[in-house]
C-alpha cells in the first residue's frame, strides 16, 4: 500500500529542536552514498523530497518529514564518509547519537546497506551498537537493480553469517532498489504493522 501524502517539516541540529513527539519516528541512516534519499523518494512517491546528490554526505541535518499526517519518516545524516573534518564527523555523530539515544518516539531505525558489496566492518560495528543500545531496526539492501539476484543472496547471508555472532534473533532484512521500486510495498507494509497506523 502506498503513503498518500508527504511534506518536509524541519531540519534539526539537535533532537532537542525536533518536532513534538507526538507520532510514530521512523529514521533512516546508512553510509554515504548508500542510496539513501532516492529510497525515501520511492516510499514517500516523491522524486525531490529527499535531495538526492551524486557528492556524498548531502544530508548533514535530521530532516522530519510528516507522512500521511499520521507519522515522520527522519532523513539521518550518513556515517563512515571519510572526507569530512574530524570535527564535522564529530557533530554529526553526537547529532545522531543523541537522536536515535534520546528520541523517545522512534519506532523503529532502517540501517541501510548497498547489497552490491559485502557488509563492512563500520556496518556491522553500528548496527551492534544500535542491538546493545535496545534500539529497534530493520536493515534494508540498496540497489538491488545493479547486481544480480545469486550476488545478493551471497551478500545477504554473509551479513546474516556477521550478525549472527551478537543476534540470537536476525533483523528483519529488506531488499530494495528505488530504481524499480522493488520492497516498496514490503516496506511501507512493515510502517504500517509495527505502528498501527
Amino acid at each position: 500500500m502506498n503513503f498518500t501524502s508527504a511534506e518536509f517539516v524541519v531540519s534539526s541540529t539537535d533532537y532537542k529542536k525536533c518536532p513534538p513527539g507526538d507520532k510514530p519516528e521512523y529514521a533512516f541512516i546508512g553510509r554515504s552514498n548508500v542510496g539513501k534519499s532516492s529510497l525515501i523518494n520511492m516510499l514517500a512517491n516523491h522524486k525531490n523530497l529527499a535531495k538526492t546528490s551524486s557528492k556524498p554526505g548531502k544530508t548533514q541535518l535530521i530532516n522530519h518529514f510528516l507522512m500521511d499526517k499520521k507519522w515522520y519518516l527522519v532523513d539521518l545524516p550518513g556515517y563512515g564518509w571519510s572526507k569530512v573534518s574530524k570535527e564535522k564527523k564529530r557533530q554529526w555523530q553526537g547529532m545522531i547519537t543523541d537522536y536515535l539515544l534520546h528520541r523517545k518516539n522512534l519506532y523503529l531505525l532502517f540501517v541501510l546497506l548497498d547489497s552490491r558489496h559485502p557488509p563492512q566492518p563500520i556496518d556491522i560495528e553500528f548496527i551492534r551498537w544500535v542491538g546493545e543500545q535496545g534500539i529497534p531496526i530493520a536493515i534494508i539492501l540498496t540497489k538491488s537493480d545493479k547486481i544480480s539476484k545469486n550476488k545478493i543472496l551471497t551478500n545477504k547471508r554473509l551479513l546474516e553469517n556477521a550478525l549472527k555472532k551478537d543476534w540470537d534473533t536476525l533483523p528483519t532484512i529488506f531488499i530494495s532498489s528505488a530504481q524499480n521500486k522493488a520492497g516498496k510495498i514490503e516496506i511501507s507494509d512493515y510502517i504500517r504493522s509495527t505502528s498501527e497506523l
